[in-house]
């Protein structure tokens, strides 16, 4: 008879523990961005709810704005980093292809080797690396998890693009995730759309570039983050309601139980559209981090719960929806408690 396989077993309920976020020091206005686009803060404002962003210096890279971002979660968790076992990083602006950042980012933080990882499903990127860590708790293959989700969009954007120059910035956030009594984080609903790949985009690969360097030399133009607005406006504004209420209904919940909704800050606008389409209490707070963080993808859905908590319009415990939706196109839901915050 073959020798049976042990099994671990993990938690029952899992939570965020504590969140801790980085935003780069330097504050840039609408107007500096607008003279290379020929745009103005009015334009800018009215079409994205942005008046201001974040943009990091040379020293604020993304292993460095990570690991403030992760001390400060672990301390608001009141867990030591010897005790994480596994790092999980979400980013699209990591600009190696091997290897990871997570690992190095372990190292900075004082970790006792960890397993450590990178995942890339862009915006979306922190709503996945949730469901995955809350999975690896549930599952006993590890006992806390650091998630994080961090970005420098500036090394991607062109400055000259009017599409995509003035709605992206930087900055990064980090939950731990660990054992709970009581459940923490919902059913994630999750998904992708490979038809709509082109929607949010690096617009050439890299032999392509390197071609390109070959016929053109100095002339050959680098590759860069590309984005239909108007394709990427009209599938989130108007599609992801039903996942929204699907991770609601997962949860146990129903709208008017959500206390907060954290949804990515990819534009004002598409922000106000899916909470109206929710028909969500009208004492449900409601995360604008964008208009004084921009867009900062895989950040963003931390970035914004720190802003809501911060702001005193909800509280630690509270039941939150986050959504998130980008590249892919991915998107992810999931109902939480919202954690402590450092």
């Amino acid at each position: 008879m073959a020798a049976r396989l042990a099994q671990v077993e993990g938690a029952e309920h899992t939570a965020m523990l504590g969140l801790g976020v980085y935003r780069p020091a330097r504050v840039v206005t609408n107007d500096e961005v607008a003279g290379l686009i020929d745009s103005s803060d009015e334009w800018i404002h009215s079409r994205s709810g942005i008046r201001t962003r974040r943009f990091a210096s040379d020293a604020e890279t993304i292993i460095e704005m990570s690991a403030a971002a992760g001390r400060d979660a672990l301390a608001a968790a009141g867990i030591s980093p010897e005790h994480v076992d596994c790092v999980i990083v979400a980013t699209s602006t990591w600009l190696l292809l091997t290897p990871a950042a997570a690992p190095q980012i372990a190292t900075a933080l004082g970790m006792n080797h960890p397993a450590a990882f990178d995942i890339s499903a862009g915006c979306a990127g922190f709503c996945h690396a949730l469901a995955v860590g809350s999975d690896l708790v549930k599952g006993g293959t590890a006992k806390y998890a650091l998630v994080i989700g961090v970005e420098r969009l500036t090394d991607t954007v062109d400055p000259t693009d009017r599409g995509t120059a003035f709605l992206f910035a930087d900055g990064a956030g980090a939950v731990v995730i660990g054992p709970s009594d009581e459940p923490g984080i919902g059913p994630t609903v999750w998904g992708s759309d490979g038809t709509q790949h082109r929607a949010i985009r690096q617009d050439k690969d890299w032999m392509e570039f390197f071609a390109e360097i070959d016929e053109k030399g100095l002339d050959a133009v680098r590759p860069y983050l590309a984005m239909e607005g108007t394709a990427v406006f009209r599938w989130a504004a108007h599609s992801l309601k039903t996942v929204c209420l699907d991770a609601i209904d997962r949860a146990g919940l129903t709208p008017a139980d959500i206390d907060a909704m954290v949804p990515h800050q990819a534009n004002g606008r598409i922000i106000e559209i899916m909470a109206r389409e929710l028909k969500l209490s009208q004492d449900t707070a409601l995360a604008n981090d964008i208009e004084h963080t921009g867009n900062t993808s895989a950040a963003s859905i931390p970035l914004a719960m720190e802003a809501l908590l911060r702001s005193g319009e909800t509280k630690p415990g509270a039941d939150a929806l986050l959504v998130a939706f980008g590249a892919g196109l991915s998107y992810a839901a999931q109902v939480v408690k919202l954690p402590n915050w450092q």
